[in-house]
């Protein structure tokens, strides 16, 4: 039975060639396993030994999880943006608009996990947790360092494409639909 985050987030995967619907499988199960309670400590992902541990591997959980909906949403929206509008798609301006608007909810949405990811981020980086790190979570802890050094910043790489993708939106709605 499924019940606990840890479950939830073992059903997530990635495909070597990842179509809308894999990503959206993936979105699903990282939002149920964002909204499910923890499993005891006795069975999590990591060796837990005391409160501070469970406390520090709960909010490394909750900044992962957040990061690979980023990522997943990040892949939905790769697969409806058309990264260059050119003359010759003219005759197509409506159905690439109705894409781009899902290309562009897609990356908004990823800012607000985001958000979560930096809330979740520091609160696994409070001075209470300085010297203690989750050694069989490592990688977990590398995000963690790199969201706290700015060295792993989602919101610059989303506004960019947010920009990039009104820009192509406004060079569409000036074309002509005959062309």
């Amino acid at each position: 039975m499924v019940k606990y985050k840890e479950d939830f987030y073992r059903l997530y995967h990635v495909h070597y060639q990842q179509f809308p619907d894999d990503c959206m499988e993936n979105i699903y199960w990282l939002e149920q396993a964002v909204r499910a309670d923890f499993v005891n400590p006795l069975y999590a992902m990591a060796k837990i030994e005391n409160e501070e541990q469970w406390e520090k591997y709960r909010n490394l959980f909750q900044m992962h999880l957040n990061l690979k909906l980023i990522e997943q949403h990040q892949r939905l929206a790769r697969v409806y943006d058309k990264r260059a509008i050119c003359f010759y798609d003219a005759p197509w301006r409506d159905e690439y608009l109705a894409n781009l608007d899902k290309a562009k909810s897609c990356y908004e949405a990823g800012l607000y996990y985001w958000r979560e990811a930096r809330l979740w981020a520091e609160k696994a980086n409070e001075t209470k947790f300085r010297w203690l790190h989750i050694t069989d979570l490592q990688y977990w802890e590398d995000e963690r360092e790199r969201i706290a050094s700015a060295e792993l910043d989602y919101e610059k790489i989303l506004r960019r494409e947010l920009a990039r993708v009104d820009a192509e939106i406004a060079k569409l709605k000036t074309m002509e639909k005959n062309y």
